[in-house]
């Protein structure tokens, strides 16, 4: 394409036409996508954009791929051509009407939002994916989405009433149940409707087709199928089946993958919300084999969701921050989980079903352990679960679980046999497998464990596939349940329906998009599912010099190969997530953790440089990252941008060199120790509106922002004036004087010291160095490193469980948990690994005294107050909240609530510069600025933050403050 004829159709869509290779490359699933190209990104706004496409698209033979989220996982939207990304503008939901229990969206509507507005008026859409954190609707009627709970709740399918379409000649059309009568004059229309509706007659008009259908297509015994086109279905309707239900065309269209027509409008059935009494069991069981027979017996008891988790990914939500809290229930180590749920009227209902379900698992031999779970807790058991696909890509080395099988479904009393049929061709390929996922409606997504670098297991891909295929036909089961065909299965589809239907197939997709226009390559004439892989069969994985250690990855390469695309990273402020708040503000893909991570294994693998960062397509996407550190927690791949970012800008700046603006901040901490050596003199400068504008016009900074001024005196040396007269030596510890609290918040460090005194403690601040935050923050690893190296000699022999180092910022001492052991050489790792074992934040400590007891909250005020927290990024995602909160909670009569914030958007640094305050403060609107106006003025504002205290006070005027001062106000008797 001409750059002309793309400033054409930028014209005509006003923009959101995107045509640079960091940008196109964040669509692209794997380096097979990069390679094909696909040649726009595209976000059309309402239906008149998308027939612009559609004509663009047509004039200039490209084809089109409709794009929502988080639903399909089989290269559905992986292709050339426009991709049209409806999930930044096609978001409304339309209509609500409670009373005929249906509502009306825009594709892009994602599903949690969805259900949070439902919840208002007492309903909810009943099938929701792992993903619902960020699928949308349009995705989930076009793979037809199930979700756990389809056992009671069925697919997309079964709750599309009508759909608005935009067909391949840019006409409207409106599908939804129709009389026989209607049906009948629909065949009578001079137009593309009326020629697929004339096409469906006669094609299930056929008795030939008729019988070969019924024969080959899967069991309708089978809730989860997917397979192909939905004709089964259509079949049964009023027009050709007496007294059936009426025909309607949303049947075909829900798992059509986008190769029909375009949707933009969908009205969907909602059902009321389930009972509110719930469980789980938690079936721990010896075998995989117990957990396919007790399948069986769980199912008699009509549960909403019947799970499987096997050995492999318990294995692996052991390594995952978030995931190892919502373990709490597992006892010892079981091969495999059965995760059973109830939902009753009464909690007695519940009770008496789980002890009546044990009796029987137990006297059939099945299971070791059954704890049921109550309340909150079951949404972390669930939690657990839907991370199932992410921790997958935690497995170490080359050999992954990889997508290939993991969609088949047969009937769940079939489920035994057929997967010791499985067993056995496991066993004849000499492979292992990992298992888990929708076991209640007979589909487990089984993931054989292959090395798609390597040329033989590339051959054993294939295979495997081709083998399994024909044992689900074995079977009359669906090798797509719920994943869809997509880019993977497609090529089976005619050993999975039979030719004679294969060629009806093809006759529908040309009927309804004779230019094959609509994401081509899907369903019908998909390529071998073995071509166009993400690595070329043999490949070397390079091996790449870092300054962090990414040993426990086998090099930085494989760390960025841990994503496996989930797009849990696609959050947005109403899911309750912190990952990822760029994306959030900016709702562009570019912005997500799995866009960043695909950019940097896309240029480090295929770079020809002889350093391999150096590419300004690397900076571009990364640049937005806020390093608030969120991924490494939240991630179920456990994919450390921020970590990822800082080794990547060290030796982008090696090739580049370091901009003045990167150094001054690294440096802050140097020049504000110049600074304290006359603090009222760089005050005076920096609050001279001529002297500062100046400074941030040189340095880039923006305008609006106040740069932070020195305290007076510094920690050290007030506290050099100020020994320790009380305390105890048995209650010592180590203050970090960070370089922030020594010279900016110096006045928070000593009411720190002197809260500590007072609650007989003796503080001492041992030699060391910068705790290295400033440098990680831009870039400068290298100098970090030193500073780790340093600071781990100094006190490593000083620190210990009796005298811990804690400190006041939580960047500052949580760097020595988080980085430090990554950055030290090999000989100082155990060191480092011991010193952060008892390094914590004053608020981690504190909350840890009172709970021990040595801390009394009859030394505090009996004063009621109210007081609202917004936690530090790096506190949620290396540690919590939770400790601020019991701190805060310490006076009796304190009523201490977290702002469920994400990122302030300070970020350190990066909301003081020019590029970025605007995205910066858009990321604090998403939630904490609001939470804090609303705040009346007598409520308490507490942030242990130095960045956030300052986006605080940029963005509405209120000042916050650091716990400890809360705290120390709240003394009754306080020293001086």
């Amino acid at each position: 394409m001409t750059n002309k004829q793309i400033e054409v159709l930028r014209s005509r869509l006003k923009g959101e036409v995107f045509h640079d290779q960091s940008s196109l490359l964040q669509y692209a699933t794997d380096a097979s996508a990069y390679r094909e190209m696909p040649l726009l990104v595209t976000r059309p706004k309402n239906a008149d954009d998308i027939r612009e496409l559609i004509s663009f698209a047509g004039e200039h033979k490209l084809s089109l791929i409709p794009r929502a989220a988080g639903t399909s996982l089989a290269g559905q939207v992986v292709g050339k051509g426009i991709i049209a990304d409806v999930s930044k503008h096609m978001t409304k939901i339309l209509e609500i009407n409670p009373k005929e229990r249906w509502v009306s969206v825009e594709p892009g509507v994602i599903l949690d939002e969805l259900n949070l507005e439902l919840e208002k008026h007492g309903l909810f859409f009943g099938p929701e994916t792992s993903t619902s954190s960020r699928c949308m609707i349009g995705g989930m009627l076009g793979n037809n989405a199930c979700g756990a709970h389809s056992l009671i709740y069925g697919s997309t399918r079964d709750h599309t009433l009508s759909a608005k379409v935009i067909l391949a000649d840019g006409s409207e059309a409106v599908f939804e149940a129709l009389s026989k009568e209607l049906f009948l004059s629909k065949c009578e229309l001079n137009s593309l409707e009326g020629r697929i509706y004339k096409q469906i007659n006669t094609i299930l008009s056929d008795p030939a087709n008729r019988d070969a259908i019924r024969k080959e297509y899967p069991d309708p015994a089978i809730k989860r199928r997917n397979t192909g086109y939905a004709i089964d279905l259509l079949l049964e309707s009023e027009p050709f089946v007496a007294g059936a239900e009426k025909f309607n065309f949303c049947k075909l269209i829900a798992g059509s993958e986008g190769t029909l027509a375009f949707i933009t409008e969908i009205k969907l059935k909602l059902i009321p919300l389930p009972p509110k009494e719930k469980a789980v069991i938690c079936v721990h069981c010896n075998s995989l084999d117990e957990a396919f027979h007790g399948n069986l017996i769980a199912l008699k008891y009509k549960p909403g969701a019947v799970e499987l988790m096997d050995h492999n990914i318990l294995e692996l939500t052991k390594g995952n921050i978030t995931q190892r809290k919502n373990r709490f229930f597992i006892k010892d180590d079981p091969k495999a989980i059965l995760i059973i749920e109830f939902a009753r009227e009464r909690k007695d209902e519940i009770r008496d079903i789980t002890e009546r379900l044990e009796k029987e698992m137990r006297e059939a031999g099945y299971g070791y352990y059954f704890p049921v779970i109550y309340d909150d807790d079951i949404d972390k058991v669930w939690a657990l679960r839907k991370a199932g696909l992410g921790v997958l890509s935690n497995m170490p080395g080359d050999a992954k679980p990889v997508a290939v099988i993991e969609d088949t479904a047969v009937r769940p009393e079939d489920l035994p046999d057929y997967m010791e049929d499985f067993a056995k061709l496991l066993k004849k390929h000499k492979l292992d497998c990992v298992y888990h996922a929708h076991i209640g409606t007979g589909e487990l997504h089984l993931r054989p464990i292959l090395n798609l670098k390597d040329e033989g297991d590339v051959r054993l891909f294939k295979l495997i596939a081709d083998d399994t295929a024909s044992l689900v036909k074995k079977y009359r089961g669906s090798l797509s349940g719920e994943h869809g065909d997509g880019r993977l299965r497609g090529a089976f589809i005619p050993k999975m329906v039979g030719g004679r239907n294969y060629d009806l197939l093809l006759e529908i997709k040309k009927t309804w998009d004779p230019d094959n226009l609509f994401n081509p390559g899907k369903i019908t004439a998909t390529p071998e599912m073995n071509t166009s892989l993400r690595y070329q069969a043999g490949q070397k994985t390079r091996e790449i010099e870092t300054i962090f250690d990414f040993s426990r990855d086998m090099g930085i390469i494989r760390a960025s190969e841990k994503c496996n695309g989930s797009g849990d990273c696609r959050n947005t402020a109403l899911t309750g997530a912190n990952m990822c708040p760029s994306y959030m503000a900016s709702r562009d893909e570019q912005n997500t953790t799995r866009a960043r991570a695909n950019i940097l294994r896309e240029f480090l693998s295929n770079s020809e440089k002889e350093n391999p960062f150096d590419h300004e397509e690397i900076f571009e996407v990364m640049d937005l990252c806020l390093s608030c550190k969120a991924c490494k927690s939240e991630c179920p791949s456990n994919v450390d941008i921020s970590k990822y970012k800082a080794e990547f800008l060290q030796h982008y700046y090696d090739s580049n060199g370091i901009p003045l603006r990167t150094r001054t901040i690294a440096y802050i901490g140097h020049l504000n120790r110049i600074g304290s050596l006359a603090p009222g003199l760089y005050n005076f400068f920096m609050r001279s509106k001529v002297f500062s504008g100046i400074l941030k016009k040189m340095l880039g900074f923006a305008p609006k922002r106040s740069i932070p001024l020195l305290y007076k005196t510094t920690l050290k040396r007030w506290l050099a004036k100020h020994p320790c007269q009380a305390g105890n030596s048995d209650k010592k510890v180590y203050l970090f004087a960070d370089e922030f609290t020594n010279y900016n918040d110096a006045r928070i460090g000593i009411t720190a010291v002197k809260l500590l005194r007072s609650l007989g403690y003796t503080i001492m601040i041992p030699k060391h160095k910068f705790s290295g935050r400033t440098f990680l923050s831009k870039g400068l690893v290298r100098k970090a490193a030193s500073l780790a190296k340093a600071n781990v000699e100094m006190l490593s022999s000083l620190i210990s469980v009796n005298t811990p180092l804690i400190g006041i910022e939580p960047s500052g001492i949580l760097t020595f948990r988080d980085e430090y052991p990554e950055l030290v050489a090999a000989e100082l790792k155990e060191k480092a690994i011991a010193l952060a074992a008892h390094c914590f934040t004053i608020d981690e400590f504190i909350a840890s005294e009172y709970m021990k007891g040595n801390i009394s909250n009859e030394l505090f005020t009996n004063e009621d107050k109210k007081i609202i927290v917004h936690g530090h990024c790096y506190q949620k995602a290396l540690s919590s909240v939770t400790p601020t909160l019991e701190m805060l909670s310490i006076p009796s009569n304190y009523t201490v609530e977290e702002i469920k914030s994400g990122c302030c958007g300070m970020a350190g640094a990066f909301g003081y510069e020019k590029e970025h305050y605007e995205l910066s403060m858009k990321v604090g609107e998403l939630i904490l600025l609001p939470a804090v106006r609303q705040a009346t003025a007598e409520v308490i504002i507490a942030a242990p933050g130095t960045s956030c205290r300052h986006q605080i006070k940029d963005g509405t005027g209120k000042i916050a403050l650091h716990p400890v001062e809360i705290l120390f106000s709240a003394l009754t008797s306080q020293l001086g």
